[in-house]
């Protein structure tokens, strides 16, 4: 892990390649707003997105940047005199190399290729730099300065470059850059009106920020380039992209010009670079050499620093980011985040699902004279529903919490600790928070996997967050522990219960390890992050944060698990027929009369009895539910879900799970607590069963094959929760993990769950035979 140096923050990113198959389709194209366009950016921890909350506050715009999953945040932005504009925040980056997501998407739209698709090139552009870094930040502006695009440049946290002693001379470097300078404290509000000012002049007078004057060979090397291109390709190439191919190891322009003959555009390249080495330098280094010589004449006396002075951010780091202190404060920060995601959202969720419940019983009972529509409308759309928004509680408490560790600078330092434990397999420091919020849901961890910025570390995190145990996981393992503790002890079920939560990290981060080393052949990179200054939060910034995470993960995964739960509530519905009920009927009046010693007929009678009654006794209540159980169970035997459970049990057959358990595995996929359910259903207990009904371990402990043997042995019981632990979590985040990288990943996810999951259960039951 290394600090970002003045001559090698514009290679943030380099080496770093993302196939384009892997970016989905998200959103259709926006319809244009017809207000001028002014984007804004900068490197991250510049304060641009609180400058831009700033402005813009609640009348905010989330969606995606057309085709890739990179997050669009706009707004309108009212100035003077009436006057709009729309305000765009461009993903914060180090320079235009475009290597990573982030940065690809920035350079598309400045230089306007994504117009047609709805994201028009800027009017001008709002270039945020922190101000007590202005020299490294510049690096930035002048790479944007190429494209040619009229510039304010923001010189933000003014505030605390007064209270270090650093005075910066805004006219005169507003003389030498040729564009307006203003002075800004986004997290104050100060200079928010002068800003909007200078954004409404550079519109009407279209200032442009002095470039950098190249030499020689720089100058020969793109003449070449450019000579040796069609007519065609050259009239809409820029200066400065050319400059992207140039001096960029991985460039997207390059990929985009090999176009019809990929060997004539490598040999002329080839034959570009070789200008500058001719010239005595390195083409790949040359940029950083003329652009700092440039920002260092600019700066020429701009800058004033008084005595250097001890900083609170030097005094805290020197305890947190001590190789001891320093672990044990993160993991009880880390710890503290966990458990609040975890208490904190057990009440709300639990209000969530109660009202979904109570809702489903009021709608089902004006219902009850269609029963198809009502199972429909039920257990199709308002378990669905309800199943999405059950775990918005977790989403909204991991995002304010990560929020909170962002903004007051200590997230940096999180991933400056856990680098080294996680580089050896391909991971780095910030793929940790993910993972630990995936003990809660694995959701927010996919999503949180975002600010990882190395696309390639960014999915193998994403590929390991489903791995842990999540919440979901817990009524499986509390069912199949306190079967295990009725058959053995329950000092062994616990000891198990706690086990279950490790394996699934003993199994992701070889999986990573493989991942990075076999298939995305990564290289293990320097980790290059800016440490930012401590500060206070802005509780304002955070709330936004945590409410745009909400909506974007209820708009995206909803519409898509409420429809495949539809599906799965079909196929566990259809079909039905009177025969199944009659066969149900029968063996109940039969399994009645055997257990109360009386005749079939007496037991018919019985149960006629029971149903007509227009106030049934406690037993008859009993007795009428028992039977709409048992015809419930029978159901779902012959349903769609239930026959692929038998099609598919020969699979299953060496981890021991007879149908029952198979069709509670198929019929979980939505949510894998839903096999408690499931299994209630199976064994004629009704689908209002949790994981604390006694009726179930006792209808669990006498089931048996066909052969009269047990079938929930010791092994079968840990096979059944080793491949929950290891299984992918539920639909909700297959549509997550597709959201986040592509579908194609999702399936590639979900597949090697599956067969590691199988493989898992497998190993239990075969083992554990071999040891009973």
């Amino acid at each position: 892990m290394e600090n970002i140096s003045e001559e090698h923050a514009c290679c943030c990113g380099e080496n770093r390649n993302y196939d384009e198959a892997d970016i989905p389709e998200i959103l259709p194209a926006p319809e244009p707003s017809g207000l001028p366009n002014v984007a804004l950016i900068g490197n991250a921890n510049t304060g641009k997105t609180t400058l831009f909350n700033s402005l813009t506050g609640l009348r905010q715009h989330v969606g995606n940047y057309p085709g890739v999953t990179v997050t669009k945040y706009s707004g309108p932005l009212k100035l003077f005199h009436g006057e709009k504009i729309e305000l765009t925040d461009l993903p914060g980056i180090y320079s235009l190399a475009a290597t990573s997501k982030d940065e690809r998407v920035v350079i598309d739209v400045l230089s306007g290729r994504m117009a047609k698709k709805g994201a028009p090139r800027p009017d001008a552009i709002v270039c945020v730099v922190d101000v007590n870094n202005l020299q490294r930040n510049l690096f930035l502006a002048t790479q944007v300065a190429e494209l040619g695009i009229p510039m304010v440049l923001v010189l933000n946290q003014i505030d605390v470059a007064r209270r270090d002693g650093l005075k910066i001379n805004t006219d005169l470097l507003r003389e030498r850059l040729g564009i307006p300078v203003i002075s800004v404290s986004a997290r104050r509000g100060e200079g928010i009106d002068a800003l909007k000012q200078a954004i409404a002049d550079v519109l009407k007078n279209g200032n442009k920020m002095k470039t950098v004057s190249w030499n020689a060979g720089t100058r020969k090397a793109i003449e070449t380039l450019r000579n040796g291109l069609s007519e065609e390709v050259s009239k809409r190439v820029s200066d400065a992209e050319l400059q992207r191919v140039i001096f960029d190891v991985a460039s997207l322009v390059a990929n985009r010009l090999k176009g019809e003959d990929i060997e004539y555009i490598g040999e002329l390249l080839k034959k570009a670079r070789a200008c500058i080495r001719d010239a005595g330098e390195n083409p790949h280094s040359t940029e950083a050499l003329q652009r700092y010589a440039f920002i260092r004449e600019i700066l020429a006396g701009v800058m004033h620093r008084g005595k250097d002075r001890t900083t609170v951010t030097s005094l805290v780091d020197k305890f947190l980011l001590n190789r001891v202190f320093g672990i044990l404060f993160f993991l009880a920060a880390m710890w503290g985040v966990f458990w609040c995601i975890y208490a904190l959202a057990s009440f709300p969720m639990d209000w969530i699902d109660g009202w979904f419940s109570a809702l489903g019983e009021s709608i089902g009972a004006k219902l009850e004279g269609s029963p198809i529509f009502q199972s429909l409308v039920v257990d199709g759309i308002i378990a669905g529903v309800g199943g999405v928004l059950v775990f918005l509680p977790q989403i909204l408490i991991l995002f304010f919490f990560l929020g909170l560790l962002e903004s007051t600078g200590y997230m940096a330092r999180a991933a400056f600790l856990m680098d080294k434990l996680f580089g050896w397999c391909g991971l780095n420091g910030k793929s940790f928070v993910p993972m630990l919020s995936g003990y809660a849901c694995g959701i927010p961890g996919i999503m949180g996997a975002r600010t990882i910025e190395d696309p390639k570390a960014r999915l193998a995190t994403i590929l390991a967050v489903p791995f842990m145990s999540c919440g979901a996981r817990m009524p499986v393992y509390v069912l199949m522990c306190a079967l295990l503790g009725r058959i053995t002890n329950p000092t062994t079920a616990t000891l198990v219960f706690i086990g279950m939560y490790f394996v699934g990290i003993l199994v992701a981060v070889p999986v990573s390890w493989f991942y990075t080393k076999y298939i995305l052949k990564s290289k293990t990179a320097p980790f290059v992050l800016e440490m930012p200054r401590y500060q206070l939060p802005r509780l304002r910034d955070i709330g936004l944060r945590v409410w745009q995470s909400g909506w974007e993960y209820t708009r995206r995964a909803g519409t898509i698990i409420f429809a495949m739960s539809v599906i799965i509530w079909a196929l566990s519905y259809f079909p039905r027929n009177e025969a199944t009920e009659e066969r149900a009927r029968t063996e109940f009046v039969a399994e009645t009369a055997a257990a109360q010693n009386i005749t079939l007929a007496e037991s018919a009678k019985l149960l006629e009895t029971a149903e007509s009654a227009e106030t049934p006794t406690a037993a008859q209540a009993e007795l009428v539910s028992a039977l709409s159980n048992k015809i419930g169970g029978a159901w779902m035997e012959d349903s769609y879900i239930g026959r692929f459970g038998k099609f598919c049990q020969p699979i299953f057959a060496p981890c021991g799970f007879d149908w029952r358990i198979t069709a509670g595995v198929i019929g979980a996929f939505p949510a894998r607590e839903l096999i408690v359910s499931t299994l209630g259903i199976t064994y004629s207990l009704g689908g209002d069963v949790d994981e604390e009904s006694e009726g179930l371990y006792e209808s669990m402990e006498k089931s048996t094959h066909a052969d009269g043997t047990p079938v929930f042995t010791i092994p079968v019981i840990i096979g059944i929760m080793v491949f929950f632990a290891l299984c992918g979590q539920c639909l909700a985040e297959i549509v997550v993990i597709a959201r986040e990288s592509s579908w194609k990943w999702a399936g590639i996810a979900w597949a090697q769950m599956t067969f590691l999951a199988w493989l898992g259960a497998v190993l239990c039951y075969q083992i554990g035979n071999l040891l009973a």
